[in-house]
Parts: structure tokens; C-alpha cells; sequence
């Protein structure tokens, strides 16, 4: 990805049920093999593929578990996942590694673990369309036409998401040491958390099922 592209109305297209989860505010972490090329508003699309019936199950469930980390067990999912629309769009406010987002110790447990991949975008503001807009989908981050551009803002309505998510930026982590021999590990291949032993086993199956699910797709 090249981060010296301008984008006037930056789009992505994700596969459901993420794309869905992430304009509703559920998912706060957009995880990738390379890091954000854009701030700012970013336009959720969903992919055309259908979504297995499991791999819902499994995605609701992974959200479910880390939200009760935090405390939060009121998590209301949506009720349809809607393919190869414009759902809505968040606010991308930054970009960090894996390690980073581990290590990040003014966030809560919950969202650190929701961190499964090399780069972490970070996500806020969710806004979701009254109604979404068909239109077809490309790889990476694009523009979007600029009749959909055009139209789309109308539609946004904000969402009632399980918290208000605001990343404390910058970045703290735990020490520069830390940081320094954590960031050393990236190999520029995709990445996943080793799980940590304290976690519950309900937890870990949670975990273990949401990375089964996000290995069908190669990012």
C-alpha cells in the first residue's frame, strides 16, 4: 500500500460479518498485514460473499467475551449482515502493530485483545446508513464514485454502540524497552496473538474461533 496516495473519500471493503460489527460500533480494531494509509473518514463496504451462519456465531461470540472482559455484557449485535452495500463509515485515528496495541496500557483488556493481526487501525465515530447503498467493491483502500460520495453523507445516522470507544493518543506503552524488542518481531507476513495463559478457557475458545473465522480470508 502506498501512503503517499491522496484519497478524497477513502473506501474499504470488508467481508460480513466484520464489515457490519465495525460500522455498529462492536468492532473497534480494523486488523490488517499493513498499516492504515489514510486518516480520517474511511467508508465501511461489505463484500459480496455471504456469510456462513458459523462464522457469525463465532465472530458474536468472540465480541461477546471481549466486551465481558471489560464488563460490558450488554452487546447488541445487528440483525442482518447485508452484502456488496455501502454500510456507513468510521474515523480511522490512527495505525500501530500488534505489539503495540498489546503493550498500549491505558487501554482496557478488552479492546487489547481484540487485536489479532500485524497493524491495528484504530477506529472511532461509527455511522451507519438509514439505508445502504449497492455498489461494487475493490481490493485495498479506493475512492468511492463521486455520485456515492456525493450522496451518502445524507444517510448517516450515528449508532448505539456498547461504549464510546476514544483511543488515548499517543501511544503509551510500558517502556521504550518494551516497545524497541516487541516491534524487532515483525516480519512483514500476517500475525497473530500467542494466547496468554491467564486467560479463561471460554475466553480462549472465543479467541481461537474468531482467528479460525478471519483465516478463510487471506487480507
Amino acid at each position: 500500500m502506498s501512503e503517499k496516495q491522496e484519497y478524497r473519500n477513502a473506501c474499504i471493503t470488508l467481508h460480513q460479518p466484520w464489515a457490519s460489527l465495525l460500522v455498529h460500533g462492536i468492532k473497534r480494531i480494523e486488523g490488517r498485514s499493513w498499516p492504515a494509509p489514510v486518516r480520517g473518514r474511511v467508508w465501511i463496504h461489505a463484500a459480496a460473499k455471504v456469510p456462513e451462519p458459523e462464522t457469525i456465531q463465532a465472530m458474536e461470540h468472540f465480541y461477546r467475551e471481549i466486551y465481558a472482559v471489560d464488563g460490558v455484557t450488554d452487546v447488541v449485535f445487528p440483525e442482518f449482515y447485508p452484502t456488496s452495500v455501502l454500510l456507513g463509515c468510521v474515523n480511522v485515528v490512527g495505525c500501530v502493530s500488534l505489539p503495540e496495541l498489546a503493550n498500549w496500557k491505558s487501554l482496557s483488556e478488552g479492546v487489547r485483545l481484540e487485536g489479532q493481526t500485524q497493524f491495528c487501525w484504530l477506529c472511532e465515530d461509527p455511522q451507519k446508513l438509514v439505508i445502504p447503498l449497492e455498489m461494487r467493491g475493490w481490493q485495498g483502500v479506493y475512492n468511492l464514485q463521486r455520485k456515492i460520495a456525493d450522496a451518502a453523507p445524507r444517510g448517516l445516522r450515528p449508532v448505539n454502540a456498547p461504549t464510546q470507544m476514544k483511543f488515548p493518543m499517543p501511544v503509551s506503552l510500558e517502556s521504550s524497552s518494551e516497545r524497541d524488542g516487541l516491534e524487532s518481531e515483525e516480519t512483514g507476513q500476517p500475525q497473530t496473538k500467542s494466547l496468554n495463559p491467564h486467560l479463561s478457557p471460554k475466553l480462549k475458545a472465543s479467541i481461537q474461533g474468531a482467528q479460525a473465522a478471519a483465516n478463510q480470508f487471506r487480507r
